[in-house]
């Protein structure tokens, strides 16, 4: 049981992992800033084939979580297999510096990530007891620690390298992800011991029980869920492929009299997240008061749903680019804001929702396979943005809308059904 006065702050552990993360996510969302206008620009890739390599580098990020979290389960535990990750996506960014040795690089950077990703953030979630109400808070402010380097990232890398060479660019991403692994090493005596460790000290039995009937229900109900998380990805994924070409080619970036790079867009993405999670997190709390908070299912339906929204934003400026015409940037950052809105809406309360539901011995592989629907996401994603040359922007984004606010309306049919599954022989707070 928590007392009040802890309830009231977070662990230290939990600010040692929000700078890792953001350093982390400074270095990804750096080298993904730059990543398609190096392979249009500098590796001479057409257009289709460089969106289909972003689509498979993307999406590989997130599947090989699943083989780390059961790395992590089975072997090394969380805490060495974030660091292994880490030193290779260090090695990673700075061999992106060299064009000979850019697809080593990518597969650096893949097997790291997957060796990262899924244990930093059950080690959120390990940091509080079951029925402490701060765990989806705490997911919130990791999650800022996300996009803290996420916003960060393209106004660095993406000038250094737009502007000063691509290697420079590529090499702040490594000096990123280093300082993340100096901070991880220096908060470890604030981090709980993980699931390897209890096991070596004697503190839990080596031995893996079955999974009783309420585990397989919730294990059901995430693979639903992953189900429609890999179409929010697909559309959300845009992001950094068909929307960071509409902003190089279509966008007026004049600033007083500058253009800005068209690598800052990706930018407004993270400094919106600093905004709008306070705000929105005063509107589920004004409506917990009232009874009326949505369920996390309902939420994640809603998100989707908001995501395809934010296309439809885009159609009426799609109109208006036909011989080479360029529009204002507002029609991209209406369409990022209400993105940006639908992502709050899904990613946070979705990591959130793996650490509660999850059997504690399968929490990394669990965690990995979430992220993995970003794989297919992603590569949905490249597939999808091959097509962005030869059709017509407005068909692109009306496809975009409906693929996005089917998969809410997906969620919203098998809510019911999904929310008894998912809540069964669930003893924390409010149904999930």
């Amino acid at each position: 049981m928590v007392d009040a006065t802890a309830r009231r702050t977070h662990p230290t552990g939990l600010y040692f992992l929000f700078f890792t993360e953001m350093w982390e996510r400074f270095s990804y969302y750096g080298m993904r800033a730059l990543l398609v206008y190096y392979m249009t620009k500098q590796l001479m890739f057409s257009q289709p084939h460089a969106s289909s390599i972003y689509g498979l580098y993307t999406g590989f990020v997130y599947f090989t979580p699943l083989f780390g979290g059961i790395l992590a389960d089975r072997w090394l535990g969380q805490r060495k297999s974030v660091i292994l990750g880490a030193v290779l996506m260090a090695i990673g960014h700075f061999l992106m510096a060299v064009e000979s040795l850019f697809y080593p690089a990518l597969f650096f950077l893949i097997i790291g990530c997957g060796a990262f990703k899924p244990n930093i953030s059950t080690q959120v979630g390990s940091l509080y007891e079951p029925g402490d109400p701060r765990r989806d808070r705490a997911f919130s402010i990791f999650y800022m620690g996300i996009n803290l380097g996420a916003f960060f990232s393209p106004l660095i890398c993406g000038t250094l390298g737009e502007v000063y060479g691509w290697h420079w660019g590529f090499g702040a991403a490594g000096v990123g992800m280093i300082a993340g692994l100096i901070i991880y090493l220096c908060g470890q005596k604030y981090l709980g011991p993980d699931r390897i460790m209890k096991q070596a000290a004697g503190e839990i039995a080596r031995e893996n029980p079955p999974l009783d009937r309420s585990d397989k229900s919730k294990i059901a109900g995430l693979l639903v869920l992953i189900f429609f998380n890999i179409v929010f990805w697909a559309t959300y994924e845009q992001q950094g492929n068909t929307l960071a070409l509409w902003a190089d080619a279509n966008t007026n970036r004049v600033v007083f009299g500058r253009e800005i790079p068209a690598s800052w867009f990706q930018s407004l993405n993270p400094l919106l997240i600093f905004t709008l999670i306070p705000l929105i997190n005063m509107v589920w709390a004004a409506q917990a008061r009232r009874n009326t908070e949505p369920s996390s299912v309902t939420k994640m339906a809603i998100g989707c749903i908001l995501v395809g929204v934010s296309f439809l934003v885009m159609i009426p400026p799609s109109l208006a680019v036909t011989g080479g015409a360029k529009v204002s940037m507002l029609w991209l950052a209406g369409c990022i804001f209400v993105l940006t809105v639908g992502e709050i809406y899904l990613s946070p309360v979705g990591l959130s929702l793996v650490t509660k539901v999850a059997p504690a011995r399968m929490v990394s592989m669990l965690m990995g396979t979430w992220l993995m629907s970003s794989f297919f996401g992603n590569y949905l994603s490249g597939y999808i943005g091959s097509y962005w040359e030869t059709t017509s922007k407005e068909v692109f984004f009306i496809a975009l809308a409906t693929l996005a606010i089917g998969a809410g309306l997906g969620i919203l049919l098998v809510g019911k059904p999904l929310k008894r599954a998912i809540n069964q022989g669930q003893s924390e707070g409010a149904s999930i």
